[in-house]
């Protein structure tokens, strides 16, 4: 009887120690992860695709604390030639730093300076339909759970450019995230 009563005893502080230390304590600080928002592209038959790129911008899964639910990262701004970024070549844009959560999308706000240069040396203006206002949004579901993440977007140029019939170039983003 004795030895049941040591055994019971010995399972019940067992099995709450074990509920105790699975229990999440609230006043306990969240990890944090540094987001990297990186540019890379496919070949396309133009010397330069220009996309002038002012913001990047981020949205959790818990957009709660802001405003409008969007976060500006730290973005390098500026005019950035998609054909530099080729055959595994990418380049930073953005970074910031974040309780891990989960990113549901990446908006792009451009500027309006992005041109496209034929093999003739021909530069023409590139219209970006509402590019300015709304951004280019990228929806993605990707978890910051580690304490550096990486995403690089491949800004397909050779789908993304089309000419139109009176010879103007209109940007049709086809934006997707590298493996």
């Amino acid at each position: 009887m004795k030895k049941t009563i040591l055994i019971l005893t010995v399972a019940l502080f067992s099995a709450s120690m074990v509920l105790v230390s699975c229990s999440k304590d609230e006043n306990e600080p969240v990890g944090t992860s540094t987001l990297n928002v990186r540019l890379t592209d496919a070949p396309i038959p133009l010397d330069e695709v220009n996309i002038d790129i002012k913001e990047v911008k981020v949205k959790f899964s818990d957009d709660s604390t802001s405003a409008d639910g969007w976060f500006t990262l730290t973005t390098f701004p500026g005019i950035y030639n998609l054909l530099a970024y080729q055959n595994g070549v990418d380049t930073l844009l953005a970074t910031g730093v974040f309780p891990a959560q989960v990113v549901k999308e990446i908006r792009f706000v451009l500027g309006p300076n992005s041109t496209v240069m034929d093999t003739l040396g021909v530069v023409h203006p590139l219209t970006v339909p509402s590019g300015s206002e709304s951004g280019l949004k990228l929806k993605i579901n990707r978890a910051l759970n580690a304490t550096l993440v990486n995403i690089v977007i491949d800004f397909d140029a050779a789908l993304s450019i089309h000419q139109i019939g009176n010879g103007d170039y209109m940007l049709k983003p086809v934006l997707r995230i590298m493996p």
